[in-house]
């Protein structure tokens, strides 16, 4: 759901890209309470995570795929603040690097995939964790039904933001109803992808899943025909759990896999929103791409006649990048943290 430089008029983009910034600045200060020992070496790996992923555009329907957009992934397993910030890093790679996304567009973007997704996404998850039993069940569960809710979410906020700063004459109504009917397709595989994430890490270390802190229930016993609590089980050894350093390095693996091989083997089909464009003939005003001579645009190496060594070391390369930038962006949110918290910086 890239939306390219041409979409959408300059005011309109100008004030999404207010509230964007106004937004990353918010979670900026937000993060700073989420990443801890264990969320913040895992937030560059989960943006990542995020770039790989979206390179596997998987088929919806006919002449149709979809791809990750991954702001419930983040959310649930790093926190919403720092959901934005993984999301906002992945869209701005693309952009720059990748020439996926327009640079005008960039408000647009963060302000669609990386806030709007977030926000439906966690707001979901809670919601139904406030309902459902505290199990490993009920957070594979809602992590399913949020993602599948946020990815039609964010066509309608797309839809409503065409409808505002839209350049070409185009019917909403047909707009809407297509963008939302493709999307909510798009949502399943979303809602898949997800869903399976997040019970992988769960089964290995729920500890390192932000939205499944605080869901441990006590067990209760019957005892002479009366339910009691059963005493507190003894802590899992550490040296008998899988440690975090193995799970950064299985997940940055997994990534460089996910983006450097099996891209290639990804739908070529349009996403949901180039098809939805070119159906409807909303981008008849779009424009070249500001980084379309980077050595790295379409995902291919520039110079590197072998379509699948090209895209491979694309993918590779843009994991490599998206790792290193999240993880200074979180090591330096997370160094503010320490510093604001240290005595020295501490009034009574």
């Amino acid at each position: 759901m890239h939306v390219p430089d041409g979409f959408i008029d300059a005011p309109t983009s100008a004030v999404t890209g207010v509230v964007a910034a106004g937004a990353l600045a918010v979670s900026l200060r937000g993060a700073r309470r989420e990443l801890d020992e264990r969320t913040a070496p895992l937030a560059g790996l989960v943006a990542a995570f995020i770039f790989a992923v979206q390179m596997l555009n998987f088929p919806v329907a006919a002449g149709t795929s979809g791809h990750l957009l991954g702001g419930a992934l983040a959310a649930i397993l790093v926190g919403p603040y720092t959901a934005v910030l993984c999301v906002s890093v992945v869209l701005l790679m693309q952009g720059v690097l990748f020439a996926d996304g327009g640079l005008t567009a960039l408000g647009v973007n963060i302000t669609d995939m990386a806030i709007v997704t977030t926000v439906v996404a966690y707001a979901v998850f809670k919601a139904l964790l406030a309902v459902l039993p505290r199990s490993r069940r009920s957070i594979t569960a809602a992590s399913f039904v949020a993602a599948l809710l946020s990815v039609p979410a964010a066509a309608v906020v797309f839809t409503l933001i065409y409808a505002i700063g839209g350049t070409t004459d185009v019917s909403i109504v047909k707009v809407a109803t297509a963008m939302i009917g493709v999307h909510v397709l798009i949502g399943i595989g979303e809602a898949v992808i997800t869903a399976l994430t997040v019970a992988a890490v769960v089964a290995v270390r729920p500890d390192l899943v932000y939205g499944a802190r605080g869901l441990r229930q006590k067990l209760r016993l019957r005892v002479n025909g009366e339910l009691v609590d059963a005493p507190d089980a003894a802590p899992v050894p550490a040296a008998a759990r899988t440690s975090r350093r193995t799970v950064w390095i299985t997940g940055l693996v997994t990534s460089l896999v996910l983006a450097g091989f099996v891209s290639f083997y990804a739908s070529a089909d349009p996403d949901g929103l180039e098809k939805v464009a070119h159906d409807k003939g909303i981008d008849k005003k779009t424009e070249p791409h500001h980084s379309s001579d980077s050595p790295l645009a379409d995902y291919g190496v520039k110079d590197v006649a072998n379509a699948r060594l090209s895209g491979g070391l694309a993918g590779v390369i843009g994991v490599g990048v998206t790792v290193v930038a999240g993880s200074a962006v979180f090591w330096a949110v997370r160094r503010r943290r320490d510093h604001d918290a240290s005595p020295a910086n501490t009034s009574f």
